[in-house]
């Protein structure tokens, strides 16, 4: 938009055209405003300031709807028409896009490792309990000291029933490790499996370095976008997965400072997810992100409706703020009006708080870091539009700039190295291997008579279960027969527990 200059992005015309400096803008920020008053209008038009001025952006895209910024704008009659009422001329423009998705279906995909992922958030992620917590922290400790790398799901339960199977040996250690604890964790990680979690944790695993591309033809940044109308519906998963993202950055960029321009830029929209019934632990985790990481030249921008939705030692760590309108309809939403108009700088010529119910569609009150870092007084103001396409992509014109992406075959295909399971699997093959009788080795039955060695046991349930499994051939039996058959004694004897508790009353569950 011909209203930018340098240094500054250009968001409206208030009583006076209003900027962003960018050398403020890794003091965070906050969007919000209630459904269908212009927040995502107001998200692209700031995505495409920092591009335009070389600074990489990455956004979680809520309903598909800013993938347009990859096209051209169209110049529809709404468009000039602001454009003609804040004074500034249209130029259509396109940025340069990579879209991302933690299922690969409209995007890269983007993975992570459990290690990378840890403890802490993945017990957010199952909603585990504190004792749950705790087990799968031990869990992480004797994968680590074993040398056992944590990369997929299937080596986090691999891990799991070696810690079960191993528990009696592990309490004088690391504490009390019950198999009906660890039987709770396999539980809730089937569920984040059934998820899709599964496809987001393995490797080739995300390179920061990957978000932070110029485009060497434009010098714009590149616009990342996560395709999250899917991931929506897995709440848990995308919370863990920004707050890990958040982490990464943290550790892996450099102090710089107040540089002139930030490194790069994430919008987190729908930012509720990120803070709700999270643990005390954790919030304090973002909380000190957030207020670090501006130190490694990173801006943080968090989308929401309800300014309520951020805690407010969070809140307090975000200098630049857009407020759409908010309706007041209910007492909590007389109390979200009166907490947005209270974060302003007051300006004598606005009634903060009435002006917020009654701002139109593209209208906002601003307030952005100027000076020395001191926010201005809040100003009604008219948001400018977006000069890419405003609304999402067709699919064939986004599965196009997927094939042509910079990053193409890099992050496409799974790369399954050898790690806990592989390493947990061989060590069960050799120990079967050692404990299976010879072949032909007879013992006797209750009346004395020779028969063949025990081909799985487990009377009834035995039976059935050889049914699943299969039963051995007579004779010696292959390393995948002895594996199988060594499973099924396993389960044979957990589903013959588990009918005993339940015949004796149940135990109390961990």
């Amino acid at each position: 938009m011909s209203g930018d200059i340098d240094g500054k992005i250009y968001l409206g015309l208030s009583e006076k055209p209003e900027y962003l400096t960018l050398k403020l803008a890794n003091r965070h920020g906050l969007a919000t405003g209630a459904t269908g008053t212009g927040k995502t209008v107001t998200l692209q038009t700031l995505a495409e300031g920092f591009s335009r001025a070389g600074v990489p952006v990455f956004a979680a895209d809520i309903k598909g709807d800013l993938s347009g910024v990859s096209m051209p704008g169209e110049g529809q009659d709404w468009i000039l028409k602001r454009c003609e009422e804040i004074g500034v001329e249209y130029m259509p423009d396109e940025f340069p896009v990579v879209f991302w998705d933690l299922f690969g279906e409209q995007g890269h995909p983007v993975r992570a490792t459990v290690s990378e992922m840890g403890p802490l958030l993945l017990a957010r992620l199952m909603s585990l309990n504190d004792v749950q917590e705790g087990v799968l922290n031990v869990v992480f400790r004797i994968a680590d000291e074993q040398g056992l790398l944590l990369l997929d799901l299937k080596d986090l339960r691999a891990m799991l029933a070696f810690t079960a199977e191993n528990a009696s040996k592990l309490t004088t250690t690391y504490g009390n490790v019950s198999s009906a604890t660890v039987g709770a964790i396999q539980r809730s990680l089937l569920v984040l499996e059934n998820q899709g979690a599964d496809k987001f944790f393995g490797e080739p695993a995300l390179k920061i370095s990957d978000l932070m591309r110029v485009d060497r033809r434009s010098g714009y940044g590149t616009i990342n976008l996560l395709a999250a109308d899917k991931l929506m519906g897995s709440p848990q998963l995308y919370a863990s997965f920004l707050l890990w993202l958040l982490s990464e950055l943290f550790e892996e960029l450099p102090e710089v400072g107040d540089p002139d321009k930030p490194k790069i830029v994430f919008f987190f929209d729908e930012a509720h997810l990120l803070f709700d019934e999270a643990p005390k632990a954790l919030l304090q985790k973002v909380e000190q992100v957030v207020r670090l990481i501006r130190s490694k030249g990173v801006g943080v921008y968090f989308v929401t409706q309800n300014p309520l939705d951020v805690p407010e030692s969070v809140l307090a760590q975000l200098g630049n703020r857009v407020q759409h309108a908010l309706r007041a309809f209910t007492p909590r939403d007389q109390k979200a009006v009166k907490a947005a108009a209270d974060t302003f700088r007051p300006n004598p010529k606005l009634n903060t708080a009435q002006v917020i119910t009654e701002l139109g569609k593209g209208e906002a009150l601003i307030s952005m870091l100027e000076g020395n870092g001191t926010p201005s007084m809040v100003e009604r103001t008219l948001i400018a539009p977006p000069a890419g396409r405003v609304g999402p992509v067709t699919p064939e014109l986004r599965k196009l700039a997927i094939e042509r992406s910079p990053l193409k075959g890099i992050y496409d295909e799974t790369l399954d190295r050898e790690s806990a399971y592989e390493v947990l699997t061989k060590r069960a093959e050799a120990n079967a291997a050692e404990e299976a009788p010879p072949a032909g080795t007879i013992k006797p039955g209750p009346d004395k008579a020779p028969v063949e060695a025990d081909s799985g046991g487990g009377g009834l349930l035995g039976s059935v279960l050889g049914g699943i499994f299969g039963t051995p051939s007579r004779g010696r039996m292959s390393m995948g027969e002895q594996v199988t058959r060594q499973v099924a004694r396993e389960v044979t004897n957990q589903v013959t527990k588990a009918i005993l508790r339940n015949v004796l009353g149940g135990a109390r569950r961990r």
